[in-house]
This record gives C-alpha cells, sequence and structure tokens, in this order.
C-alpha cells in the first residue's frame, strides 16, 4: 500500500500535463496530496492528465490554466489555486527548450525561455512561500536540470536559466530556513537536476543513434549518452517523482538549498 504521507496536503505542478511534471503529479497524488496541475494542451490531454492523478489515488485534481510567460496569468491562478486548497507542496516543472549558437539565437527565444524557465518560478514561490511559512510546512521543488550546474554550446538561454533557478532556490532556502519545526516539517527548497530523462521528446534522438550505428534502442541510447553521461542509462519520469516526494518528506526537514544532480556522474567527470 502507498504511504499517504501527504493526506490533507495540497500540491501545485507546473508543466504537469506530460512527462516528467505529470509523473511528479501522479506520484504526489499517490502519497494523499491534493493535486492543482498547470501544463499546456488540448482539453483531451488536459482531462487524460487529470484523470492519470486522480487514478494514481489523488483525492482531487484540478487544472489551473495560465500563461507562464505572463505575470498577471501566474498570479491569477495562484489565487484561484488559493482559494481552492493553498498549495503546501509547489513543483516547478514547466521549462522549454531551444538550440542555436548565442549569436544567432533569436531574442524571443531568450525572452520566452527565460519567463517560463526562471521568472516563472520566481512569482509562483514569492506567492506561496509566505502560506507555507505561517502554515509550518512546506516544500518547493525546482526541477532544474544537470545544465544549472553545467554548461553545453547552443543552449544559452536554458543555462542560463536553470543557473538561475538554483541560485534563485538557494536564496528562497535560507529566508525560509528556520521557519516551522521538526515537529511541523519546516520549509524547505531544493533543486533536482536531472541529466538525460527518458520523455517522449527524446524518442526520435534515440531512434536516429540507434539507425546510424544499426543497433537496438539500447545501444541507441548508450550512444546517445556516451558523450556526457557515464552510467549510459536513462531515468525514468517516475524516478525523478520519487526524489521529489522523498525531498517532501517530514523526515527532510533540514535538506534545504541543494542542487541534487540524478545525471548518471555527468558532474562528477
Amino acid at each position: 500500500m502507498t504511504d499517504r504521507f501527504l493526506a490533507g496536503r495540497t500540491a501545485l505542478v507546473t508543466g504537469a500535463t506530460s512527462g516528467i511534471g505529470l509523473a511528479i503529479a501522479r506520484a504526489l497524488g499517490a502519497a494523499g496530496a491534493r493535486v492543482a496541475i498547470n501544463g499546456l494542451g488540448t482539453p483531451e490531454v488536459i482531462a487524460e492528465a487529470q484523470a492519470a492523478v486522480l487514478a494514481a489515488g489523488a483525492p482531487e485534481a484540478r487544472h489551473f490554466d495560465a500563461d507562464l510567460r505572463q505575470v498577471p496569468a501566474i498570479e491569477r491562478m495562484m489565487v484561484e489555486c488559493a482559494a481552492w486548497s493553498p498549495p503546501d507542496v509547489l513543483v516547478n516543472c514547466a521549462g522549454m527548450q531551444h538550440t542555436a549558437a548565442l549569436a544567432e539565437m533569436p531574442t524571443e527565444c531568450w525572452d520566452a525561455i527565460l519567463a517560463i524557465n526562471l521568472s516563472a518560478a520566481f512569482h509562483t514561490m514569492r506567492l506561496a512561500l509566505p502560506g507555507m511559512a505561517e502554515r509550518g510546512y512546506g516544500r518547493v521543488v525546482n526541477i532544474a536540470s544537470v545544465h544549472g550546474l553545467v554548461a553545453s554550446v547552443n543552449k544559452a538561454p536554458y543555462v542560463a536559466s536553470k543557473f538561475g533557478m538554483v541560485g534563485l532556490s538557494k536564496v528562497a532556502a535560507l529566508e525560509y530556513a528556520a521557519q516551522g519545526s521538526r515537529a511541523s516539517g519546516g520549509v524547505t527548497v531544493n533543486c533536482i537536476c536531472p541529466g538525460w530523462v527518458e520523455t517522449p521528446l527524446i524518442e526520435p534522438q534515440i531512434q536516429a543513434r540507434a539507425q546510424a550505428i544499426g543497433g537496438s534502442r539500447d545501444d541507441g541510447i548508450r550512444e546517445l549518452l556516451r558523450e556526457k553521461q557515464p552510467s549510459q542509462r536513462t531515468c525514468l519520469p517516475e524516478e525523478i517523482a520519487d526524489a521529489v516526494l522523498w525531498l517532501c518528506r517530514p523526515q527532510s526537514h533540514n535538506l534545504t538549498g541543494a542542487a541534487i544532480p540524478i545525471d548518471g556522474g555527468w558532474t562528477s567527470q
């Protein structure tokens, strides 16, 4: 039976209609949380995500629409979510990527990536953390990236946003470190920094590598990861979700301000 240690609590997960965000929303629901999801998609995709969270065990699941590039939209979402049930757990997972050389990066891509990957997390945190402090329990988990710890070429806005998210999280962790107690659970802010995660977005790359070397899908994964991820194994979205759950446990009250790499040794090189 799943440990429903989050029963009676509410979680808000951005980017929760697919991939890592949906896996996290499902895991939080299975742990007993009421789950507010934010994310892109058709009405059918959003309905499927809500159904998946409910099927995992969430007592309630509701979608809160907001264009995370727009501050008024984020503020409206946070007010509506608080009116429904104030979030005890906030997971900022929404993100976007565009690859191009720095001198050739479209300025609109820079603006959009910084807005969604970094500024949106600042706004959700500034609006959610005071309430967490008042209640004595709160968990902010920001899904950064291995690119919040090391850089790669042709990813200037993405790397800048993820380094920024790690720094932002450390500041918030310091400001809220003394809130709450061991008994209440305290308020913590942490980052998870995944390397390669097996989502539908990377499947074409896996297949292309497999075809290029005339090997199996597993061979394609190893070839894709060979240059940077020593384990040559991807993570599954559910494994990232398990790490989020661990950070939400009361026993994690003194783990704050960390940037945890789940990268198969990438950042150890």
